[in-house]
């Protein structure tokens, strides 16, 4: 399953059990609310780590898909970015030098 179609899932999903897909604020603030759960887990050592970063994928992609935002073109495109970037370690700290 590709990104676009797992955007698509992830908003059918919404729609099948009568989900916010609407209110944008509402969405951003249940996506902070999953990383919070999964730092939480995290910070705690549980198990279920490995599912609060799932939920945190769906409300991305749903987010993503209510927005029409194409997330696997702009992951793709930010990598490359990301790649391209010069960084240098001044006093233990890493700054951004170009791009």
């Amino acid at each position: 399953m590709t990104v676009r179609e797992m955007q698509k899932a992830a908003y059918q999903n919404k729609v099948d059990h009568h989900f916010n897909i609407t209110n944008v604020n509402l969405e951003f603030n249940l996506l902070y609310g999953e990383v919070a759960e999964a730092f939480d887990a995290w910070n705690k050592k549980k198990d279920s780590v490995g599912e609060e970063l799932a939920d945190v994928a769906i409300y991305l992609l749903g987010l993503s898909e209510i927005l029409g935002v194409d997330l696997e073109e702009e992951i793709i495109h930010k990598m490359e970015k990301n790649r391209r970037r010069v960084y240098r370690e001044v006093d233990g700290v890493v700054h951004k030098i170009e791009g």
